[in-house]
């Protein structure tokens, strides 16, 4: 292969060198989306422009952004990963049941270790089992989505934890900003969107600035050119899996900690909302492509969608139909302008 070839060739090239606006820059047409559901909401209902309002989405996006964040790097890789609410849901109950009956005064930090490492371990499962089966990583992965809810339900437990440790409890509770409405209310800006902040970062210098990153790129763009250039799909598989693992880990225990309680049965039904994030973003499902900024953009959009919209007076049965459309829209302007 050409030197030209190699210049050319999608497996080779970061996202952010592209030149087209939408077709190689997607993530500013999900900015505009955001832009003209804000516009709107805001007309129909000015109360949408409050401090409070801005706290509430920043809130509402915590768990689905860090869960995004993990789907990212697996579709970079030309991979999906539809077990990673049911990764979360193990880990999460796992650990609260174990800190709550051995340890109630365990240190944050280690009890978010514990979530990240639990994590680890299932993701690198899924990489292994799509690697060792070589088969497509959605069917491997609904498998270990049962495989994993069903040890739960069956070994770890069904009961509902009312009351948290302590640690988990004040973590939840913490404050980053405050705000004191007209009316004398407060809202509240909760430290674990630093959590999502510090995913963030970690997720833009992998995909950007290390080695491995160029290898997901690669793997999605082209496998048999990555393959050629001497990447190897394996690592690649361990890592992307059981990243996207180590971040639904993360994002269990900061949804328990949230929520002030541990539920075995939450988060199911989620996958495709984060999915569409992701995609509304502008990661390609075929690979390749994809952005943290607009991974977070499509969070932000899918967000604003399911819980604003009220609003201004839609009904709740619509926003599934809004999302939808959104992705047949951003879909089509995307694969137009990349034909072009």
């Amino acid at each position: 292969m050409t030197s030209t070839e190699l210049r050319a060739s999608p497996a080779v090239q970061a996202p952010a060198r592209h030149r087209h606006l939408l077709g190689e820059r997607p993530e500013f047409f999900t900015a505009l989306m955001i832009a003209v559901v804000a516009i709107v909401v805001a007309f129909l209902n000015p109360d949408f422009l409050q401090v409070g309002m801005l706290f509430d989405i920043l809130r509402s996006s915590t768990v689905v952004g860090i869960f995004a964040l993990g789907v990212l790097v697996v579709l970079a890789a030309g991979g999906i990963d539809v077990s990673f609410t049911a990764i979360a849901a193990l880990t999460m109950y796992s650990i609260t049941k174990a800190v709550t009956l051995w340890w109630p005064q365990a240190p944050m930090p280690l009890i978010l270790l514990a979530g990240a490492s639990g994590g680890v371990l299932l993701g690198i499962l899924n990489g292994c089992l799509v690697d060792w089966l070589k088969a497509p990583s959605l069917i491997v992965t609904i498998g270990t989505q049962y495989l994993f809810r069903g040890f739960l339900l069956t070994f770890v437990g069904t009961v509902f934890f009312m009351e948290i440790p302590d640690p988990m409890d004040s973590f939840g509770r913490a404050a980053l900003l405050r705000h004191a409405t007209e009316q004398g209310a407060m809202s509240v800006l909760p430290a674990s969107v630093l959590v999502l902040a510090g995913a963030a970062g970690l997720t833009w210098v992998i995909l950007n600035r290390t080695l491995i990153g160029r290898a997901v790129y690669a793997i999605g763009g082209s496998l048999g050119i990555a393959e050629r250039l001497g990447y190897r799909l394996r690592v690649v598989h361990m890592f992307v899996f059981g990243y996207a693992g180590l971040l639904a880990g993360i994002a269990g225990v900061v949804h328990v900690s949230s929520n002030r309680l541990a539920n075995p049965f939450d988060l199911v039904g989620t996958e495709l909302d984060v999915i569409a994030a992701v995609v509304l973003g502008g990661a390609r499902i075929t690979g390749g492509n994809g952005t943290v900024l607009g991974t977070l953009l499509g969070v932000l959009l899918v967000t604003l969608i399911n819980n604003v919209l009220i609003l201004a007076g839609v009904p709740s049965t619509w926003q599934k139909v809004i999302v939808g459309a959104f992705i047949l829209v951003a879909g089509a302007l995307f694969s137009i302008r990349r034909a072009r």
